[in-house]
C-alpha cells in the first residue's frame, strides 16, 4: 500500500492506496508526524509514501518515515514523472498541478487533455496525446475575486459563494455574485473554446474546491474528479518505486 502526504499551510490529508484506489483518507490541522504514524498504525503493511508541501517539510517526518518504510520521497522538481514536462521553471511548477496533469494523462491515454484546478486560483494545465505536459495559465478564484472587490474598494461587501446567481443583480450583493459567478463561468468556457482549437478531442477534466461550481453550469462537456491530485501523486509514486 502507499502513503500519500498532502501538507498544506493549515490542514495536511493523508491518504492510503491499494493499487489505485482509495482505501482511507484522513485530513488533520495537527502534526504530520502524528497523522503519518496513526495511519501507518492502521494500514502496517504499508510500504510506499510521497509527501508534497507547500512549506518546509518537517526533518523528523523524514527521519520517521525513512526508517518505517522500504522507500519514501518528496516530490520537487527533481522526481521523475511519467509525463514529459517541458514547464521551463520545473521549481516553481505546483505539486498540484503536476500531479493533475499525471494522472489526466492516465486516464486518457491518447487524447489532449485539459485539467482546471478550481482552488485559491485556477489553474488551466494541457497534458497532449503522447504525454508532453505543455504549460497552462493561472487566474484569480471564485473567492480570491469577491475578496478583491471588498478590499479594493471602500463600499462594497464581502460576499461568498452561490449556486445560483441572477442574470441581473437588483442589489449591490446580487451584482457582485452575477458579476463574479458569471464572469469566471464565462472565462472558463472561453479558456475551454481556445484550447479545443488548439488541440483536437480535447477532454476536460476539473478538481478543486470549487469544481462541483462549475458542474452544470458550463456549456462544454466536463469530468469533475475531485481528488485528482492524490490519485497523481499516487501515480507518480508507484512510478517511482
Amino acid at each position: 500500500m502507499n502513503l500519500i502526504l498532502d501538507i498544506g499551510n493549515s490542514r495536511i490529508k493523508g491518504y492510503l492506496f491499494e493499487g489505485e484506489q482509495i482505501m482511507h483518507k484522513e485530513e488533520s490541522s495537527g502534526e504530520v508526524v502524528s497523522l503519518a504514524r496513526e495511519l501507518l498504525e492502521k494500514y502496517p503493511e504499508t510500504q510506499y509514501s510521497i509527501a508534497v508541501s507547500t512549506r518546509a517539510v518537517d526533518p523528523s517526518l523524514s527521519s520517521f518515515l525513512n526508517q518505517r518504510l522500504t522507500r519514501y520521497i518528496v516530490l520537487d522538481g527533481d522526481t521523475p514523472l511519467p509525463i514529459k514536462n517541458r514547464y521551463r521553471t520545473p521549481e516553481t511548477l505546483g505539486y498540484d498541478r503536476i500531479a493533475g496533469v499525471v494522472e489526466a494523462h492516465a486516464r486518457y491515454p491518447g487524447k489532449n487533455v485539459l485539467v482546471i484546478d478550481a482552488g485559491t486560483a485556477i489553474t488551466y494545465d494541457l497534458v497532449t496525446a503522447t504525454g508532453v505536459f505543455e504549460g497552462g495559465n493561472i487566474s484569480p478564484g471564485v473567492d480570491m475575486r469577491f475578496r478583491a472587490l471588498a478590499t479594493f474598494t471602500d463600499k462594497l461587501p464581502r460576499i461568498t459563494l452561490k449556486d445560483t446567481f441572477p442574470l441581473t443583480g437588483r442589489t449591490t450583493e446580487e451584482a457582485i455574485v452575477a458579476g463574479v459567478e458569471a464572469g469566471v463561468i464565462a472565462e472558463v468556457d472561453g479558456m475551454i473554446d481556445l484550447f479545443g482549437k488548439a488541440y483536437n478531442d480535447l477532454q476536460i477534466i476539473i478538481t478543486g474546491g470549487d469544481a462541483f461550481f462549475f458542474d452544470k453550469k458550463l456549456k462544454n462537456s466536463i469530468f469533475v474528479l475531485p481528488e485528482l491530485t492524490a490519485f497523481g501523486l499516487n501515480r507518480i509514486l508507484t512510478f517511482n518505486v
